[in-house]
């Protein structure tokens, strides 16, 4: 860990930051590359609803894998922290705990969705002629969500302790795995939904024994140790409060889709569903970059924080601020210009295509300001500061973007929905913005 410490310490920010950020992109990339591929896949071999099935049934998994993804990101900050202050044990443990919490969570959140599917489907938002292919979707892929959380608990771990090319494979390797068997089962074997969740499952596996392998191999200074997997309630309490954040979050954004399905139902039917899954998809694979310079900012923040270095700490501040604003501008241009184009990726239904390119346009207006308010709300978590971060993280999807959505379609139908992204986006980024001046002028001093 040494080698890692003197990196994270005294290397120059932007070289960390590519170093970091790089290959977090490149597995976002490929890993929204097997969202499209596979929204693709329904769409053009099953159809209009299997998109719409997929998009209410793909919140619930992310919501319960969101235990191991919060427990993860809560966690890797302490490892962070931890190494910086040279205090390798602490990492152990923690790490330890990590995996006790997220195996026993996870399993019960997968008892509870098996055995009250269809309250769960209805809740989420799968009326009319979504509920068949949702129900048999769903009740495939329920069960690879153990190794999903894991896999989302161990990839920023991985990235804490200086692996971040391992940790972008946890991502590529599922989604080749996902494009791979969707071909098979869903082309070849006409399985139907039961194949595409079938392929998801499979591939939700193949990630978490790739990061199981990973630990219990020669090539981690961080292993899995049974005697650290018993609970220190102190590190649990401080593993929960800043990975709580990352939870809550996925929580509000699982309300939002409930909220999003029932008002795209309410004003546009089972197409507007359709759309909105497709407008997704574009948003995972165009930010991909973007989360990419998050991921590998906290690592970088976390450990310079730890290490009480104030000035690096804002240098990875403002430089990880500076690439993604930057980006972000190129993927908005690129959006505004190919708006039809990118739809029909997805999709030759012709409402489908008449429909989706404005609504894709709407949503996607205030692209070049986000990064502001990924990186504000990132920093908290990494400096270990619970609170903040949990308010900033909500800011986008809790407090503005789920009373837009409730509020706007009942002036402006549909658009009212697209038109609430932006508004959110600037919002927060405001807010953010404020918050974050006054913590560096303040507190990193």
């Amino acid at each position: 860990m040494n080698r890692i410490a003197n990196d994270l310490g005294t290397k120059s920010i932007s070289q960390l930051l590519l170093k970091q950020a790089i290959p977090a992109s490149i597995g976002i990339l490929v890993m929204s590359i097997n969202m499209i591929v596979d929204t693709i896949f329904v769409g053009r071999w099953i159809g209009v609803l299997a998109i719409a099935a997929i998009t209410v049934v793909l919140p619930i998994a992310f919501l319960i894998s969101s235990i191991g993804m919060g427990v993860g990101i809560g966690g890797s900050s302490i490892i962070s922290r931890a190494l910086g202050a040279q205090k390798e044990d602490k990492a152990f443990e923690v790490f330890g705990n990590q995996i006790s919490i997220t195996i026993g969570l996870s399993i019960l959140f997968v008892l509870l969705g098996t055995f009250f599917c269809q309250p769960i489907l209805q809740l989420f938002g799968a009326n009319g002629d979504i509920i068949i292919p949702a129900t048999e979707y769903f009740h495939v892929i329920v069960w690879g969500v153990p190794f999903l959380a894991f896999a989302m608990m161990g990839n920023p771990v991985i990235r804490a302790v200086g692996k971040p090319n391992y940790a972008m494979l946890t991502m590529i390797l599922p989604a080749i795995a996902n494009i791979l068997l969707d071909v098979v089962f869903i082309k070849f074997m006409n399985l139907g939904m039961f194949g595409a969740g079938l392929a998801t499952s499979i591939s939700y596996a193949v990630s978490g024994l790739f990061i199981l392998w990973f630990f219990l191999s020669k090539n981690t200074e961080l292993k899995i140790i049974p005697k650290y997997f018993k609970f220190n309630y102190s590190i649990l309490k401080e593993i929960i409060s800043l990975g709580g954040v990352t939870i809550v979050r996925q929580g509000t954004i699982s309300v939002l889709v409930i909220i999003l399905n029932y008002t795209l139902f309410k004003y546009g039917g089972e197409i507007s569903i359709a759309i909105y899954g497709i407008i997704n998809r574009v948003m995972m694979f165009a930010l991909f970059p973007v989360l990419g310079v998050t991921q590998g900012f906290l690592p970088i923040a976390g450990y310079n924080y730890g290490a009480n270095d104030a000035q690096r700490v804002k240098e990875t501040i403002k430089t990880s601020i500076l690439f993604g604003t930057a980006i972000a501008t190129l993927i908005f241009i690129v959006i505004m210009l190919f708006p039809n184009e990118l739809v029909h990726v997805f999709t030759e239904d012709k409402e489908l295509l008449n429909l989706t390119p404005n609504a894709l346009i709407i949503a996607f207006l205030a692209t070049p300001v986000i990064t502001t308010q990924l990186i504000g709300s990132a920093y908290f978590q990494a400096a270990g500061k619970a609170l903040p971060a949990l308010l900033l993280t909500l800011l986008k999807q809790g407090i503005f973007l789920i009373p837009l959505v409730y509020v706007l379609p009942k002036f402006y139908g549909v658009n009212g929905v697209w038109m609430s992204f932006p508004i959110a986006d600037v919002l927060s980024t405001i807010v953010t913005y404020v918050y974050l001046k006054r913590e560096v002028k303040y507190n990193l001093i």
